[in-house]
């Protein structure tokens, strides 16, 4: 039987056909009639092939669809071109946009981006960190779960380049890009103190957050500067987790408290998004009946009724930056830890209105 002048690709492996295996680089090689090392300096170190020969090897690659093995490349080269991103709950808007700006950032660079969602458990967390570890990443961006950054810590001095994402570092030697939710805490407090309200109730997620840590922190300043005025309360009602679900949940004890509030802060907008439907479902009106405040200002916090206040935070911005730390921290020789904080903005909508009778409670 006559064949052309143009080797032949090896047979397959017995049982595999072309359609359920992957081309091999010796494939590559003996197609384009050169050494493995050849085929292997096209894919790593193309200068230094002679141009004829490139294309060779090039015009192999296409004809075999051969695809690149990045977990042996990595092993040669000690890179994995991988960036782990650990968060609280990637189903939240706030989170999906902060993984936008930081991938906006590292796909400029040639690194994907491994999302991780904890789902705020600290054993969930931990095995990420491993899980990311043993991938060999070249950084982690990390919202942690716990006040305690030990383990973070531990990872980053094995060599791992660390940011924390809207959490400050506090005596850790690690960079970090937050917001000063302190401040933001104040702002919806205040915001809602100065419509008359005296008598607040704040639904917040668990104290082991340190954002919902620092967003009561921020309540209680405003309601001691209101105190100067009159009297005041503000009443927390802790949920498991910041989620639409635990937003509905807290609505009962909401609705108990006595004398009940007439109005309501949310540690997040998921939150408020619960609230709101709920409200709405036992015949409170919002902000007529109870005035409602949230945190975040997600996507469609202004397309809700009544569009929802909120405390805006630079998302986008936020993964930007701690993207722009990470990659400093890589590939500087010289880095020194830095820490980037925004300030947050309130944004006042339809959700918060005045106190009926202001300055009294409402029974």
């Amino acid at each position: 039987m006559a064949t052309s002048g143009r080797p032949q690709l090896p047979p397959p492996q017995a049982g595999l056909t072309s359609a359920n295996r992957r081309v091999t680089i010796r494939e590559v090689a003996y197609l384009a009639q050169v050494s493995l090392g050849t085929v292997s300096n096209v894919l790593n170190n193309p200068g230094v092939v002679a141009e004829p020969t490139r294309r060779r090897v090039l015009d192999a690659i296409e004809e075999t669809g051969f695809v690149r093995s990045t977990a042996a490349h990595q092993l040669r080269v000690g890179k994995s071109r991988t960036v782990g991103v650990v968060l609280l709950d990637i189903s939240n808007p706030f989170f999906a946009e902060m993984v936008r700006g930081a991938e906006g950032v590292l796909r400029d660079k040639g690194y994907v981006l491994m999302v991780c969602s904890t789902d705020e458990s600290v054993e969930r967390e931990r095995r990420y960190l491993r899980v990311l570890e043993e991938h060999r990443v070249d950084g982690l961006l990390i919202t942690p779960v716990e006040h305690d950054l030990c383990e973070i810590a531990r990872l980053a001095a094995r060599g791992v380049p660390t940011v924390l994402l809207d959490r400050d570092s506090g005596e850790r030697e690690l960079c970090s890009a937050t917001v000063d939710d302190v401040r933001g805490g104040e702002l919806a407090a205040g915001h809602l103190f100065e419509l008359g309200h005296d008598n607040i109730a704040f639904v917040n997620g668990p104290s082991s957050i340190r954002q919902c840590a620092d967003r009561h922190e921020g309540a209680v300043r405003a309601q001691r500067r209101a105190r100067r005025r009159r009297p005041t309360t503000l009443r927390e009602i802790m949920v498991n987790a910041l989620s639409v679900e635990q937003g509905e949940k807290a609505v009962g004890a909401l609705l108990s408290l006595t004398p009940r509030p007439s109005a309501v802060m949310c540690a997040n907008d998921l939150i408020a998004l619960g609230i709101l439907k709920r409200l709405t479902e036992a015949g409170v009106a919002v902000p007529q009946d109870m005035a409602v405040v949230g945190y975040d200002d997600v996507s469609f916090a202004s397309m809700l009724s009544p569009p929802l206040t909120s405390v805006r935070q630079p998302k986008y911005e936020l993964g930007a930056i701690a993207a722009e730390l990470l990659l400093e921290e890589a590939l500087g020789a010289n880095h020194k830890h830095r820490s980037v904080r925004f300030e947050p903005e309130l944004v006042v909508r339809a959700s918060s209105g005045p106190s009926v009778r202001p300055g009294a409670s409402r029974r």
